[in-house]
């Protein structure tokens, strides 16, 4: 995993065209999105040969959760969320695996860039110009500055917040596009968003953990 500094990103809507900064500390996101064959090897699910290192994707929100908790079970780490029954509540002081928040997703995606990608699209993301109209494995593009891959393009990323819950109740926050979207999708600033419990063809996700490494 990677150290991500702390730092403060400007959060914007699109659809709301309100715009709204947030702090974020120091914290740790996966230089990749899970991939199929770890995803396999937690939950205990076959995995193809040919296909370890491709993006593990369509799993819903709630997937994401309980891969989180079980992966930090298996690692000795006091898992990140209490689930009970359809509600879910983040232990912020928990060293667990967990999803990152939006703020934190951006913050890392952008690398201390201003503009709408941190590179070159074509070299830094498998989107639909690029991409064949299929799922690539993970890191086949440049990262960004700070050694993350994927960031944009491939496959978006849940997070752990609610997208707009006075109109959309329990949804969910997705970033950074897919192999399947045209190129104005695949932006630091782009937000998507899907029910809890939908699981997407072009849908995945990546860890973080609180805090840095010593």
């Amino acid at each position: 995993m990677v150290n991500v500094p702390a730092g403060r990103v400007v959060l914007t809507d699109r659809r709301t065209q309100r715009s709204w900064p947030v702090d974020v500390g120091p914290y740790r996101l996966a230089a990749y999105p899970v991939t199929r064959a770890r995803y396999a090897a937690v939950v205990g699910v076959p995995c193809a040969t040919d296909e370890r290192r491709r993006p593990m994707e369509t799993v819903s929100w709630w997937d994401t959760v309980r891969f989180c908790n079980a992966l930090s079970e298996a690692d000795g780490l006091r898992p990140a969320y209490r689930v009970d029954g359809e509600d879910v509540e983040w232990d912020t002081g928990a060293d667990g695996y967990r999803l990152p928040t939006e703020a934190e997703w951006e913050h890392a995606c952008r690398a201390g860039t201003a503009g709408p990608r941190y590179g070159p699209l074509d070299e830094i993301a498998w989107y639909r110009g690029n991409s064949g109209e299929r799922l690539r494995d993970v890191g086949g593009r440049r990262p960004n500055a700070w050694g993350l891959f994927d960031m944009l393009g491939n496959v978006w990323d849940w997070c752990w917040d609610v997208y707009d819950p006075e109109v959309y109740g329990t949804y969910r926050v997705l970033r950074g596009g897919g192999w399947f979207d045209e190129k104005w999708s695949c932006r630091a600033s782009v937000r998507r968003r899907s029910h809890p419990s939908y699981a997407i063809d072009d849908v995945g996700f990546r860890l973080a953990r609180s805090g840095h490494a010593q």
